[in-house]
């Protein structure tokens, strides 16, 4: 099966960011109280994100604290979207964007509280991105790598079953191909990959929930897959029409999907 090279996650999101921002589901408000029981989030937290997108965490990382606040995002379309965020950020918040990728982004004088990718990791070479952030930690700081994944593994989905037709053909992401494991739920392979650069698992946690979208929020939400983002427009057009059909024809214009939120949060040298 084709794959979506780990590259292409660099353009794929910023045709439509208003789009993006509106079809993607918010983080459950626990991952961030679990930042900030576990010491990682807090008032004057030196932080970074990589690839923030349209800054659906970010939103987060500031209202809890996050201050200075880093973006590093690939994307110059999405970046432009982010830039009316920082525009809008209290005045006492310190932020920088670089409109770059992680791996290239000059980082070398900084010394991070707190390092976060929210559904984002997967886009990033697992050694080069978890050496270097090992090297731009301070002692004692954070990685935070949390998902929102559009799956429940031990849960049928029968709006996923419905569309499989014409899902199928498509390239699997970095998220993971269909009947594989998802990367986020890899556990044993994330713990590994951050063994190896020096960061030790400090905590693992999950929920698992159920997202409701209406036709409409189908179109925007698949829309912005990456698979579906690299056809052409004609294909992803006649595709994201079939999907809406299934929902209005099959599901009564309303849809739920399964979804699973994990956190992962990794430190240098600490043990689980």
């Amino acid at each position: 099966m084709n794959e979506v090279p780990r590259s292409a996650g660099r353009s794929l999101f910023g045709e439509d960011p208003e789009g993006y921002d509106r079809g993607r589901p918010d983080y459950p408000a626990w991952v961030f109280d679990s930042l900030q029981s576990s010491g990682a989030l807090f008032d004057g937290a030196v932080t970074l994100e990589i690839g923030p997108g349209t800054g659906l965490a970010t939103r987060h990382l500031i209202d809890r604290g996050s201050n200075p606040i880093t973006l590093v995002e690939p994307d110059k379309r999405l970046a432009a979207y982010l830039r009316r965020l920082i525009e809008s950020v209290p005045p006492d918040t310190a932020s920088n964007l670089k409109t770059c990728s992680f791996e290239d982004a000059d980082l070398r004088s900084a010394q991070l509280d707190l390092i976060v990718a929210a559904t984002a990791f997967q886009w990033v070479e697992p050694t080069e991105g978890l050496h270097k952030v090992r090297q731009i930690l301070k002692p004692g700081g954070t990685l935070a790598l949390f998902w929102n994944l559009f799956q429940d593994v031990d849960k049928p989905d029968p709006f996923h079953e419905a569309t499989r037709s014409l899902l199928a053909p498509l390239a699997s992401s970095p998220s993971g191909a269909p009947h594989s494991m998802p990367y986020a739920l890899d556990r044993q392979n994330r713990e590994n990959d951050a063994a190896r650069a020096g960061l030790a698992l400090h905590s693992y946690q999950e929920s698992r929930w159920t997202y409701e979208l209406s036709a409409e929020d189908i179109a925007c939400l698949y829309g912005n897959f990456s698979q579906i983002q690299r056809l052409a427009a004609s294909e992803r057009s006649d595709l994201l029409e079939a999907l809406v059909n299934i929902a209005r024809t099959q599901f009564d214009g309303r849809v739920q999907r399964n979804m699973t939120t994990c956190l992962y949060q990794f430190r240098p040298g600490d043990s689980a």
